[in-house]
């Protein structure tokens, strides 16, 4: 919106050609977003505290969490603000992807906020049903899905790229919906299961945007995508500027949600973020890349598989607790080590994912 105004001016004020380089309106879609998220987090916060929109901390889990009992939560919707306020501004809003992905933020986020408000303002410790929550979220999922794989402008709609391999694309054909929805649906709930102790999901999210940003990046500029041998895809370019937006917010939030937490950002925030992360990897055909570059959401989410498996089969647990997080905190890792060590694993991934570009 504002982009598209300043950048049609520029024939009278040449400096506003500026505008035209998605690397310097990515920049100003951190700073913006970063922004936002500075301004509005106390109100925000403050209002949650006053409605009582607060968290409930279950007796089951590691005795050092019952002290954030009352922590404000639905934070997400503050990130999800400051998403959507910094693409309208800086974002091409001709580009039909930003419109993808301002649909997955705002449909996961939905899913998100009814289940946290079931089990916040109507006292449901249930929240939303599974078989509700779940097919809501394939659904979604599947609507993105279908209108990707029917883009007529993606000569690659249907195509499974495998990094380190310059030459390694399978045509999945139809099967590319299901795929795409095991992906978006795969990233949302892991993006949530990680979203147990202060700032670590929205740390590790951080990570995994910046990486997958210099990748989206790549694979929209025709120049870069010949060099590296990637998969040129015209018109993903733009959503650098959603990558940096998703950042600014990310580190705005974190402000608040480090340890020990403000506001805890719900359901609402995690499935939000990781609906758009997956939706992301599938629309710049990186998704083998994002189960590296979200290397924690993946282990994480293997936790609990193995621990439930193991459970209902042999009756025994393999982790102290599941998600993983909670089992490095029962062996008496204090919270904020249990947190910076994670980050820092996610930072290697992240660098590993990058690698996939030269290794060919």
């Amino acid at each position: 919106m504002l982009y598209s105004l300043l950048y049609k001016l520029h024939d009278w004020f040449s400096p506003l050609n500026v505008f035209r380089y998605i690397t310097f309106r990515t920049a100003l879609a951190v700073i913006t977003a970063m922004l936002i998220t500075f301004i509005l987090g106390p109100s925000i916060i403050k209002r949650l505290r006053r409605f009582s929109v607060t968290q409930h901390i279950r007796d089951d889990g590691p005795q050092t969490h019952l002290g954030k009992t009352g922590t404000p939560t639905m934070g997400g919707v503050l990130i999800i603000i400051s998403i959507l306020i910094t693409i309208l501004l800086w974002g091409d809003l001709t580009n039909a992807y930003i419109w993808v992905m301002a649909f997955s933020i705002v449909g996961f986020g939905a899913i998100g906020f009814i289940d946290d408000y079931l089990k916040i303002i109507k006292k449901d410790s249930k929240g939303l049903r599974a078989c509700y929550k779940f097919g809501a979220q394939i659904s979604l999922a599947l609507m993105i899905g279908m209108f990707l794989y029917m883009n007529p402008k993606d000569p690659f709609s249907a195509v499974l790229s495998v990094p380190f391999f310059k030459k390694w694309l399978f045509d999945l054909g139809w099967f590319y919906i299901p795929f795409s929805v095991v992906v978006i649906v795969g990233s949302s709930n892991a993006v949530n299961l990680t979203d147990g102790i202060d700032g670590l999901a929205i740390g590790l999210v951080g990570i995994a945007v910046l990486a997958t940003g210099i990748l989206v990046y790549i694979s929209g500029n025709f120049k870069f995508s010949q060099y590296l041998q990637v998969l040129y895809l015209p018109g993903t370019g733009e959503l650098t500027v959603l990558c940096g937006a998703m950042l600014g917010a990310s580190l705005g939030f974190l402000w608040y949600n480090s340890y020990p937490a403000d506001v805890f950002m719900g359901d609402v925030g995690s499935l939000s973020l990781g609906g758009s992360l997956g939706t992301l990897a599938v629309i710049t055909k990186h998704e083998i890349v994002l189960a590296v570059v979200g290397g924690i959401f993946v282990i994480e989410t293997l936790s609990v598989v193995l621990q439930v498996s193991s459970f209902k089969l042999t009756g025994k647990r393999i982790f102290r607790m599941a998600p993983i997080h909670h089992h490095f905190e029962l062996k008496g890792w204090p919270e904020p080590k249990v947190i910076v060590r994670f980050w820092i694993v996610g930072i290697m991934l992240a660098l590993l994912s990058l690698a996939t570009l030269k290794l060919r």
